[in-house]
């Protein structure tokens, strides 16, 4: 771990580079006068808008939509199997079964999702997520776009496993969207000392808007899992069409959420993007880029990183810049080396190439004291938004 000190608060990174874009974010939250304690910088670390993904912030008495982002919720399940291997023309197809099942991209069911699979209604009248409910029961249960993905995975334990990134599709970026726009106009009014260009504009969680934020924002969160279950048994059913087989409970973590704790004496609130929860004994999921390993983790409740760790192995270059300068024959070649079932097929794929990320063995090193592996997963075949 490394620490800078030049701020009104530190901060921790776990990581031996990081860019400067990156590092000013990190700067600005460090010298928020409610932030609490020091920043943690997880290993993935890499510039996002207002906070760095891969950035743990704890604040005093107020939540900042911009550090929990857009896609509130998205994180990661993975359900481990009975099946000790799967050949490849079961496998693929398994994955045009999927295909068929779940939409990706843009798409969306053509018919409106059982209501039994959404969140109950738990929010006010003339909330963003009752204005945007009747569209959410299309939208979930599908995969999106990005960096989004369902991967069936070899895992060092001996068993085939499943997993699925997804986050609350348009819900979650109309709720950021809204009270984000919300806490600008109520920074300027108030005549904030944050500066507007830092894209930290901020709410009191005591205020009639933090509050209806915090419901919301519980709420994305709660659709982006049932998402994810939704998927998975979809999953699941396309396996049972092929294999006789058997599936164990998911196991689910998020990445882009805040989160009322307790750390170093204090009730904070834990804005994690681009971070998960890493309590000791806690479960958690670290994936790869497709082609390269994902993991199964325990976290080591280390209280310097909020009992965080990485959810990822972190961009190193923009989509753009991947499409650019990455070589399409070569990226493909690696996957095919490897015998994976991928969707590489043309340069505008290369944003979500495996030379686009960060190595994540040397990620999973660098954090070895946040988290322990429990099972190395190797991806057999891939779905990508």
């Amino acid at each position: 771990m490394r620490v800078c000190s030049t701020e009104k608060i530190s901060i921790k990174m776990w990581l031996e580079d990081i860019e400067e874009g990156a590092m000013s974010q990190l700067r600005n939250l460090a010298n928020l006068p409610f932030a609490f304690k020091h920043i943690a910088v997880m290993p993935d670390c890499h510039q996002g808008y207002g906070m760095p993904i891969g950035g743990v912030l704890a604040t005093k008495g107020m939540i900042i939509p911009n550090a929990v982002g857009v896609d509130i919720g998205c994180g990661v399940c993975a359900m481990r199997s009975n099946l000790e291997g799967l050949d490849r023309e079961t496998l693929r197809k398994i994955l045009g079964q999927v295909k068929a099942a779940i939409p990706v991209g843009f798409n969306h069911h053509k018919t409106a999702q059982s209501e039994s699979s959404m969140p109950g209604k738990q929010f006010e009248r003339g909330a963003i997520c009752e204005r945007e409910y009747r569209l959410a029961t299309f939208q979930i249960g599908t995969l999106g776009g990005g960096n989004h993905f369902i991967e069936v995975q070899k895992g060092s334990d001996g068993v085939v496993w499943v997993m699925v990134h997804s986050g609350s599709r348009n819900l979650g970026k109309q709720v950021a969207d809204h009270y984000n726009k919300i806490a600008i106009r109520l920074n300027e009014k108030a005549r904030s000392s944050v500066p507007k260009e830092y894209e930290l504009a901020f709410l009191a969680e005591a205020s009639d808007e933090g509050e209806a934020y915090i419901l919301e924002m519980r709420y994305c969160v709660e659709f982006a899992f049932r998402s994810r279950k939704l998927m998975m048994d979809r999953i699941a059913e396309c396996f049972l069409r092929n294999c006789d087989c058997s599936f164990e409970p998911v196991i689910n973590i998020a990445h882009n959420y805040a989160r009322r704790e307790h750390h170093f004496g204090k009730d904070v609130w834990v804005h994690r993007k681009g971070a998960t929860s890493a309590k000791k004994g806690e479960i958690g999921i670290i994936p790869g880029s497709q082609g390269t390993k994902s993991y199964i983790v325990q976290g080591k409740g280390s209280p310097e990183s909020f009992e965080s760790c990485s959810h990822g192995a972190g961009r190193k270059m923009g989509r753009k810049q991947a499409q650019r300068s990455l070589d399409l024959g070569e990226e493909i070649r690696k996957m095919d080396e490897q015998g994976i079932l991928h969707g590489i097929r043309s340069v505008s794929a290369l944003d979500e190439a495996p030379g686009a990320y960060k190595d994540i063995v040397e990620v999973i090193r660098q954090q070895a004291d946040l988290a322990e592996v429990l099972v190395e997963l190797s991806p057999l075949g891939v779905v990508k938004g």
